[in-house]
């Protein structure tokens, strides 16, 4: 009996992988269709090399792709081929041959957690590098536009605020630039200049047209002028350019500094940070949760064959990453924390798997 249980494991887990990496082979290939047939006038455009579009565009778009739709490739893998097992009656001799609902379960659970662990470990140490190179390629060659942010506000060290009216990426410009100091609730000076521009070679800004204003108590402020000046402050060209995509860029501590000088800075941007951490954490545990809905749903035969099963497993998937992206916007109207909003679907979806599972095992 040990032997049959160890060969019923082994062949359910063969299926399980081995399903789950065809359905990606599949689906990469046709997005990878599509992907170059909405970029390759960009390519041709800005004559992308070859080498570059294989190897630092595709070979880091793909880990990209299969990490953010894993949970979700997992739960049709799950469906379609346990959906087939219950058509071809062969779950009903497994529990007929004195093996429980539970005991089956334990293959399926062996598998999703290696791919769940594949996957965190794919988010914490391999995609960000990869995501790197594929936006460096992207703004290269696919969306090398100029862009401008505007009203920025930033505490750059404790009393220390900068204010920006506008930034050009083109010519990577400050416009309207101020700078403040500020102790004991009390303004000391005050720099304002019309432009500042990035020196990448000092690492600092080129000021023009400057005025300074030191304020004194009883002595009278002191107050200067000059053309042009450079200054090196706790502010970078990069911080301009961070956004929902650059996070993903980031290792994991390195995110966890960037959250703590956004948090400092009072930078609204904080929110693509803190919400980009709990995702890499997130994203693999659902596939744990939909695999178990997965076999719920799929391991009972049912009238009509496994359409019904893959088309139910389809949508609870889609409606799955629909609430992972809905409960984001609860982070920025401020009604939940990061972690509430991103483990609140998979909360909820524990709750239908417990539900589910408990009816199936009956």
């Amino acid at each position: 009996m040990d032997f049959y249980l160890k060969k019923i494991d082994l062949y359910i887990f063969k299926k399980f992988i081995f399903s789950f990496f065809i359905a990606l082979l599949l689906i990469i290939g046709i997005v990878i269709i599509f992907d170059i047939s909405e970029k390759i006038d960009d390519f041709v455009a800005n004559e992308a090399p070859l080498k570059a579009i294989i190897f630092n565009y595709y070979v880091n778009f793909i880990p990209f792709f299969i990490n953010m739709y894993s949970p979700m490739f997992v739960f049709i893998t799950v469906i379609f081929f346990t959906s087939k097992m219950a058509a071809n009656s062969e779950i009903i001799a497994i529990l007929s041959g004195g093996i429980s609902y539970h005991r089956m379960m334990l293959p399926y659970m062996v598998a999703t957690v290696m791919i769940a662990l594949l996957s965190l470990g794919l988010n914490l140490y391999v995609i960000p590098e990869a995501n790197a190179t594929r936006l460096r390629f992207e703004a290269r060659y696919v969306k090398n536009k100029a862009t401008s942010v505007r009203d920025v506000h930033y505490q750059i060290d404790p009393g220390t605020f900068v204010y920006v009216e506008s930034f050009s990426t083109w010519n990577n410009t400050a416009y309207k630039f101020t700078l403040e100091s500020i102790e004991e609730n009390k303004l000391v000076s005050k720099l304002t200049a019309e432009t500042a521009a990035w020196d990448s070679l000092k690492q600092g800004w080129h000021l023009k047209k400057c005025f300074v204003r030191d304020f004194n108590e009883g002595l009278g402020d002191k107050v200067f002028t000059a053309a042009e000046m450079d200054t090196v402050i706790n502010l970078t060209v990069s911080d301009f350019y961070r956004n929902k995509q650059t996070v993903q860029t980031l290792s994991q501590d390195q995110l966890d500094d960037l959250i703590k000088t956004q948090e400092m800075r009072g930078d609204a941007n904080v929110m693509y940070a803190k919400i980009e951490k709990q995702t890499r954490f997130a994203m693999p545990f659902s596939a744990i949760i939909l695999t178990i809905i997965g076999v719920s749903l799929s391991s009972r035969k049912r009238r009509g064959g496994i359409g019904w099963n893959i088309g139910l497993g389809i949508g609870l998937g889609f409606s799955y990453i629909l609430f992972l992206k809905f409960s984001q916007m609860f982070v920025f109207t401020g009604t939940m924390t990061p972690m509430v909003a991103l483990w609140l679907p998979n909360v909820l979806f524990t709750i239908v798997a417990a539900f589910i599972y408990r009816k199936a095992s009956k």
